[in-house]
């Protein structure tokens, strides 16, 4: 893979209070409160977020980890921006990430914050990682496609994946019809970054690839792929319409 330009990434690791009711909380607690809340409290529902700036392609994200306890997870969301202590979230600009913090292993308040710190710090080198390779893979896809490629920020896309999204963003080649976009695989994040992986998809067609590759040896192969598809499925269609002719030759005029 050839190297892309630096990042510089300003990360905040304060927890700060988020919303994702719709609703503005009025009372902003202190971080300390809040994170005792989250990590501790069985009883509460809270969500803690962690905002990653500086990116390349999606420039500022938040992580919010979200613990309920009619959940019996603290489950992970992506979302564009910064956003600040008190904000309302809407459920529509958060994607779901199944990469959870797995906070049962601590015994006291000091052991939890130390958990905390290393998981977010895992899911917070996997959004930089994601996001740089992504953004390696333009030059490489608009090169093959012959085509401007669009950076699609849409936390719902158009088409399926075979693989969980690791970042809200994707890249769209329009002529080709191309979707590429990283995802990753499901784990907690106590077993530290989930593994990943640069998807390509094309209508029906869609293969994972090694977020390390090299992009155009990954874009070649793909284009390789589809095409293939692509004449599979003409061969099938000639196939169903010569079996429906000769099926209305044996019928005949009876059958009309």
């Amino acid at each position: 893979m050839r190297p892309g330009p630096p990042v510089d990434v300003a990360i905040s690791v304060i927890p700060v209070n988020m919303s994702i009711t719709g609703v503005e909380m009025e009372n902003r607690e202190h971080a300390d409160d809040l994170l005792r809340r989250a990590l501790l409290d069985s009883e509460a529902t809270a969500a803690v977020a962690l905002r990653v700036a500086g990116l390349p392609l999606c420039e500022q994200l938040t992580v919010v980890f979200h613990g309920r306890r009619d959940l019996g997870t603290i489950q992970t969301y992506v979302t564009h921006g910064g956003r600040g202590a008190g904000a309302a979230v809407g459920a529509d600009e958060l994607l779901r990430v199944p990469c959870d913090l797995d906070l049962a292993g601590a015994e006291d308040r000091e052991e939890a914050e130390h958990l905390y710190a290393e998981q977010a710090a895992a899911m917070r080198d996997a959004l930089i990682g994601a996001d740089t390779v992504l953004d390696i893979w333009r030059e490489p896809l608009e090169d093959l496609a012959h085509s401007r490629v669009e950076v699609d920020l849409r936390i719902a896309l158009d088409v399926d994946l075979p693989a969980h999204r690791l970042l809200p963003a994707a890249l769209i080649a329009p002529e080709k019809r191309i979707v590429v976009a990283a995802v990753c695989g499901a784990r907690p994040l106590a077993e530290g970054r989930p593994p990943m992986g640069i998807v390509c998809a094309q209508q029906d067609v869609a293969r994972v690839y090694p977020l390390p590759d090299d992009p155009e040896r990954c874009l070649e192969d793909f284009l390789d792929v589809a095409a293939d598809h692509a004449r599979r499925m003409a061969e099938q269609l000639g196939r169903q319409e010569a079996s429906v002719q000769r099926f209305l030759e044996l019928n005949g005029d009876e059958f009309n």
